[in-house]
């Protein structure tokens, strides 16, 4: 079965800017005011700028060493995407703060373990290797926010964000991995990539959270409801790590197995953003 340069062989990646309204509108609880769900969600969204910008420096690294064009172009793709994902989660960064969130002390401490000393003590090669892991994480939460739906019931600047970004996740899923296989194709690498992004992005995701459920003024047992889609959002996140796990231990593994492009496709279709 063929691992490498299957990305390669579709166009690539198109930067968009979704033009959404990220302000006061917002309520604070605004995934179906369900508090947990909430804060899950705002949680990962704290890791998302500064992580992507990590993807892009960890690609950018070997981008001189990549011979086939068309591979190239879809990492320049792959870095417009991701640099418009930083900052439009981060202009986010400035509702949580006017709901009353203190989210300056949880970054500047996330910050300084992952980029101030893991990136800084780890190789270029593991730093490659964690950004194809990680993106495989996030091509596996992408397909369940646009398969299952479970954004429903989040405020509709929220859902547009949360969407937009999934679909743009499935799209490049595979370049950071097509680099690492073009550059350094080694399984045990590619192992130690996923050990080292499944530490720190489970364990900085859950710190995140708990940040912000600390901090929540309005944390009570009657508003953290269990119910239908909320649940298996909740619940979701210890699915993909456990999938992300199992399928890309796989020899013989690649991100574009998973046919999830017409997914993509079809969400961005519908919002005008082809």
């Amino acid at each position: 079965m063929q691992t490498t340069s299957i990305a390669s062989a579709s166009r690539p990646p198109k930067p968009r800017t979704p033009g959404i309204p990220l302000d006061a509108s917002i309520p604070r609880h605004w995934f179906a005011g369900n508090v947990w769900a909430t804060q899950v969600v705002n949680g990962v969204n704290l890791l998302f700028p500064a992580g992507e910008r990590f993807f892009v420096r960890s690609v950018n690294h070997y981008l001189k060493q990549i011979q086939d064009p068309v591979l190239a172009a879809q990492v320049r793709g792959f870095f417009g995407q991701e640099g418009r994902h930083a900052k439009e989660h981060e202009r986010f960064f400035t509702v949580l703060e006017e709901q009353g969130y203190d989210v300056a002390r949880f970054l500047r401490v996330y910050e300084a373990i992952s980029y101030g000393l893991i990136e800084r003590v780890s190789s270029p090669a593991l730093r490659l290797a964690t950004t194809a892991a990680c993106e495989h994480f996030t091509a596996i939460l992408a397909e369940q926010v646009l398969r299952e739906r479970v954004l429903d019931s989040a405020h509709p600047a929220m859902q547009r964000l949360l969407l937009w970004h999934a679909a743009e996740e499935i799209e490049h899923r595979a370049v950071a991995f097509d680099v690492l296989q073009a550059v350094a194709p080694s399984y045990p690498l590619r192992l130690a990539g996923l050990l080292m992004a499944t530490m720190c992005l489970g364990g900085f995701w859950i710190a995140a959270t708990t940040s912000l459920l600390v901090q929540d003024k309005d944390l009570s047992l009657g508003r953290i409801h269990r119910d239908g889609k909320i649940a298996r959002e909740r619940d979701g996140s210890k699915s993909v790590f456990r999938r992300g796990i199992l399928e890309y231990m796989r020899r013989d593994f690649h991100p574009s197995q998973a046919d999830l492009d017409g997914l993509a496709e079809s969400y961005l279709e519908s919002v005008g953003l082809t």
